[in-house]
């Protein structure tokens, strides 16, 4: 479901930023800094909790007993998802200088957000076609434990990067 919300999300933003230049107006700073910002405190909750899961020595259950993740996995995506910057500043900045200039700016944009929207379903699709054959070795104790270490050191200090640089 956090595939399917991530790509709904590109969508989203993809439209709005073909809607924006299209009518040639900018982001207002208080906007950008705002979702910056609770961006910024996203990654670094993310990056605490999985630093608390890497600390964890209980071994984990075996996929088969493990209970479902409460809430919503597509809201859960789409949250994440939104608050990335990398995906605004492709949508925002580079997508629109790439857009064909004998097409009109709202055809033009809606054909790179189809390609874009193409391009982002088969690498998804390959991405877990991947991961599905390496699960046994990611579901290992250890490695799961030094992932989420990792991965929580990265994200809070991502987290952490993003709320102190100026826009």
């Amino acid at each position: 479901m956090s595939v399917c919300s991530f790509y709904e999300k590109g969508q989203v933003r993809a439209g709005f930023s073909a809607r924006r230049v299209a009518r040639g107006r900018s982001e207002r700073q208080t906007s950008v800094t705002v979702v910056k910002l609770v961006g910024a405190a996203y990654l670094v909750f993310l990056g605490v909790q999985a630093l608390r899961q890497g600390r964890r020595d209980q071994p984990q259950a075996p996929a088969a007993t493990l209970a479902l993740p409460r809430g919503n996995p597509w809201r859960t995506g789409l949250v994440s998802n939104v608050f990335n910057p990398k995906i605004a500043v492709f949508c925002t900045g580079l997508l629109p200088t790439l857009a064909p200039a004998r097409l009109s700016p709202h055809s033009g944009m809606a054909l790179l957000v189809l390609v874009h929207a193409v391009l982002t379903a088969v690498w998804l699709g390959a991405y877990v076609l991947l991961l599905s054959k390496a699960r046994s070795f990611f579901e290992k104790p250890a490695v799961r434990r030094g992932m989420d270490r990792a991965t929580g050191a990265v994200l809070t200090g991502f987290g952490l990067r993003v709320a102190t640089t100026q826009p």
